[in-house]
């Protein structure tokens, strides 16, 4: 049998080089590292998870079937999210991928604003989604400046949550 010698092809080149471009970029970016707020509350890292958030008013975030119109991560988003964070997806025992600055204060679905959020300890996810109600209806009512609530909710989600509650301190 005869044996042609191997020659690399342009083809070949390019999708050897794309590929070790995405695996190298994969795995030179660093891990994402939960913060501990006050209280032993987890927070996101702001280097991973600094928010994003999309051009709208408030008319816009007002109606209540919003979010159900702008909701739109993929499985390859919360996939990305998770390892950025090295968490393991387990649904209703982990996380939920939340984002940092809830649809309904005008969040955007980008990675940039999307972290595994865990459930425990508490206050954990099911409370920041009570917070974010609360943040809602304060914007939408005219009680809350809606670029103030998404800055705040940003840099620190707990410390808004204890003012809604009255143990933090006020606007």
């Amino acid at each position: 049998m005869l044996s042609t010698p191997w020659r690399p092809t342009i083809r070949g080149l390019l999708v050897g080089l794309a590929w070790l471009v995405l695996t190298t970029g994969a795995a030179a970016q660093p891990p994402a590292h939960y913060r501990t707020g006050a209280d032993g509350v987890i927070l996101p890292d702001s280097s991973a998870t600094p928010g994003a958030t999309r051009p709208v008013t408030v008319s816009d975030l007002c109606p209540i079937a919003h979010t159900r119109r702008v909701r739109h991560v993929t499985p390859a988003q919360k996939h990305r999210a998770y390892a950025v964070y090295g968490a393991t997806p387990k649904q209703g025992v982990c996380c939920e991928v939340d984002h940092l600055i809830p649809l309904e204060l005008g969040g955007s679905n980008a990675d940039s604003n999307l972290w595994p959020e865990p459930y425990a300890p508490k206050p954990g996810a099911r409370e920041k989604d009570v917070l974010e109600t609360f943040l809602h209806f304060a914007v939408c009512g005219g009680t809350l400046d809606l670029k103030e609530a998404q800055q705040k909710i940003a840099a620190d989600w707990y410390a808004v949550y204890l003012e809604m509650r009255g143990q933090g301190p006020s606007r």
